[in-house]
C-alpha cells in the first residue's frame, strides 16, 4: 500500500520538532511547525551528546555534516567512583563515527535554520488547547484563537506534552528521579584535555561530570541529590549564586575531580540551571486515530541515558519512512513496532543508573555494561517499510 499523507502539523517545535520535519520533507510530506513559544531557544540549556547511533541517523537525512560543524567528538566516557577508583570505561566501536558533544543552544540554532534553509515554515506562540479529527484531516486549536488542519498530527511537544493528554487522557505523566541538574560551558578551564572522554565522578553527595578540549575550553555538570521534587521555575528562583554556594559546598574537600577548581572559575552568570531530573514511565499508547507522538512526549531517556537526543532522532526519522510508505494507520503501527522496545530498554537502563546516583551510595554500584547495542543501530533509508515493520 502507498501513504495518501501529504501533509503534517508538528506541534511542539524544538530540536524534535526540525528534525521530524526536515524528515518528513525528505519522505515527500509537507509539515509546518507550531512552537509554543514566543521566540528561539537559542543559549537556552546545558551540554548533550549525540552519540555514533545519533550521528548516523542525521545522515539518513541529509544532517549530519552540518551537526559535525558544531559539535565536538567525543570518544567515550570514564566512571569514577568516590573513592577515586575508575569503575569503568563506556567506548564506542571503533568502525562507528564519534559521539559528538554539542551545546543543546548550538544543536538547535543549527537544526532551526536547517529547517528554514529547507523551507519548512516555524510559527511561535502556539500552544495548542485542543484537536479534533474529520474524514479529512485534523485541525489543532491554539490559544490565540487561531487553528490549522493537515492530514496528520504530531506531537513534539516535550515530556508534559499536550498531544499526549490528547490521544489518552489517563496517559502516565513524568517522573522526577531525585536529582537536580546544573552545567557551566566555560572558556578557559586552565585543565589539561580529557582527550575526547567525558569523565563523570559519582559521589554520595553529587555527581560531577567534565570535559576539556584541545584549546582548554570545557564545561561541566552536577546530578546533585535533591529528595522534594522542584520544576524548573522553582529550581531558578532560588538563584545563581544560592545554587553556586550549595553546589561548591558538595565537593568541598574533594581532591579526586576538578569540581572544586571548576565550580571556583564559574560566576554566576555562566550558571545553567538545567532542572529536575525526570524519565517517563512507559507509555501505552503512541498514536490515536491521525495523532503520534515523537520523542520526549513518548520515551523521555534521563540526561543519565546519553541517548535522550539520538533516539529522539532515530524516531523523528523511522516515523517519516512509515509515513512516506503507508496510510497513516499502518505507518503509526509500523512506527511503534519499530521503535518502542528499544526505547523502553534504554530508559530502563537510565532509570537504573539515577536511582544508584541519588541514592545513598552515590553511584558505588554502577557497573558499566556493554552497550554497543545502543550505538550500531542504523537506519535504512531506502529500504521500503511493510505493514509487518522491519524490526
Amino acid at each position: 500500500m502507498t501513504s495518501q499523507t501529504r501533509t503534517a502539523l508538528v506541534v511542539g517545535g524544538g530540536i524534535a520538532g526540525s528534525i521530524v520535519a526536515m524528515a518528513l520533507r525528505k519522505a515527500g510530506i509537507e509539515a509546518t511547525v507550531h512552537e509554543a513559544y514566543r521566540t528561539t531557544a537559542d543559549g537556552i540549556g546545558g551540554g548533550l551528546s549525540l552519540a555514533p547511533n545519533g550521528v548516523n541517523a542525521l545522515d539518513a537525512i541529509d544532517v549530519g555534516e552540518a551537526v559535525r560543524r558544531v559539535g565536538i567528538p567525543m570518544r567515550g566516557t570514564v566512571l569514577h567512583s568516590g573513592d577515586g577508583n575508575v569503575l569503568g570505561e563506556l567506548s564506542f566501536p571503533a568502525d562507528l563515527p564519534p559521539s559528538r558533544f554539542i551545546w543543546r543552544g548550538d544543536l538547535y540554532r543549527t537544526l532551526y535554520d536547517e529547517a528554514t534553509r529547507r523551507g519548512i515554515r516555524t510559527l511561535h506562540d502556539k500552544r495548542l488547547i485542543g484537536a479534533e479529527e474529520t474524514a479529512d484531516g485534523v485541525t489543532a486549536h491554539f490559544d490565540d484563537g487561531t487553528r490549522a488542519t493537515a492530514d496528520i498530527l504530531i506531537g513534539t511537544d516535550g515530556i508534559r506534552s499536550t498531544v499526549r493528554t490528547l490521544i489518552d487522557p489517563a496517559a502516565p505523566q513524568p517522573q522526577y528521579a531525585g536529582l537536580l541538574g546544573f552545567a557551566a560551558q566555560l572558556g578557559d578551564t586552565g585543565l589539561a584535555p580529557t582527550q575526547g572522554k567525558l569523565h563523570v565522578h559519582y559521589d554520595t553527595r553529587a555527581s560531577f561530570g567534565h570535559l576539556v578540549h584541545a584549546d582548554s575550553s570545557g564545561g561541566w555538570f552536577v546530578n546533585l541529590p535533591h529528595p522534594e521534587p522542584m520544576t524548573l521555575d522553582q529550581a531558578r528562583a532560588v538563584g545563581n549564586e544560592e545554587w553556586l554556594t550549595v553546589l561548591r559546598e558538595a565537593f568541598t574537600g574533594d581532591d579526586r575531580s576538578p569540581a572544586v577548581d571548576m565550580l571556583a572559575s564559574t560566576g554566576p552568570a555562566d550558571l545553567l540551571i538545567t532542572g529536575p531530573l525526570e524519565t517517563m514511565p512507559t507509555v501505552p499508547t503512541w498514536s490515536r486515530g491521525r495523532m503520534v507522538l515523537v520523542g520526549d512526549a513518548v520515551h523521555a531517556a534521563s540526561p543519565s541515558s546519553g541517548q535522550g537526543a539520538s533516539q529522539a532522532v532515530e524516531s523523528s526519522v523511522q516515523l517519516a519512512r512509515c509515513l512516506r510508505d503507508l496510510p497513516y494507520e499502518e505507518a503509526f503501527s509500523a512506527y511503534e513496532e519499530l521503535r518502542r522496545a528499544r526505547v523502553e530498554r534504554i530508559i530502563e537502563n537510565a532509570t537504573r543508573t539515577n536511582a544508584s546516583k541519588a541514592g545513598a551510595r552515590g553511584g558505588s554500584d554502577l557497573k558499566p555494561a556493554n552497550m554497543d547495542w545502543q550505538f550500531t543501530y542504523r537506519i535504512d533509508w531506502d529500504t521500503p517499510v511493510t505493514a509487518r515493520a522491519d524490526a
